[in-house]
């Protein structure tokens, strides 16, 4: 039994116990992120947590997962675009350099950014807005969870 969903979120999601989980998808889960100085920042995670790299997955589960990834930067697209008209573009990103697990980071991008940052890699944002708590996930987050997961339903439907 893990305390805290945060050491195991894969393990979490498949058990039902990941509040950050938005849908289950075809080879993961789509969960919004932790942290939200960017509105609408969004994980895919694999739903095996044996699955380290990309290259791990059979072919037909890695093409599963990055149309999983696309899915989810679309539907967080459409959900930003209507919910700030500042919203830019998403990024899309498969890293794996901190957690030992397969992932994809959805990153919103906003013309509200300061300008030395618009441009560049979210990592460069300061380091405090990973652990401010303004920024931290919570309640009034709700309305924007729900739109990103409206639009993933709508986008499955359409397949």
């Amino acid at each position: 039994m893990v305390d805290d969903w945060r050491t195991d979120r894969i393990g979490s999601a498949l058990r039902g116990e990941n509040p950050t989980v938005l849908r289950r998808l075809d080879a993961g889960f789509a969960v919004i992120g932790d942290v939200q100085f960017l509105p609408g920042y969004s994980v895919l995670l694999v739903d095996d947590p044996a699955v380290e790299r990309l290259s791990d997955l059979p072919r037909d589960k890695r093409l599963a997962f990055l149309s999983d990834m696309d899915r989810l930067g679309e539907a967080v697209e459409r959900a930003c675009r209507r919910s700030d008209t500042a919203f830019r573009r998403v990024n899309l990103e498969i890293l794996g350099n901190t957690d030992a697990f397969l992932h994809a980071h959805v990153w919103p991008r906003f013309e509200w950014e300061p300008s030395h940052l618009v441009g560049r890699p979210v990592w460069l944002h300061p380091r405090s807005r990973w652990s401010d708590e303004r920024f931290a996930l919570g309640p009034r987050h709700d309305p924007l969870r729900e739109a990103i997961g409206s639009e993933l339903d709508r986008l499955r439907s359409a397949l």
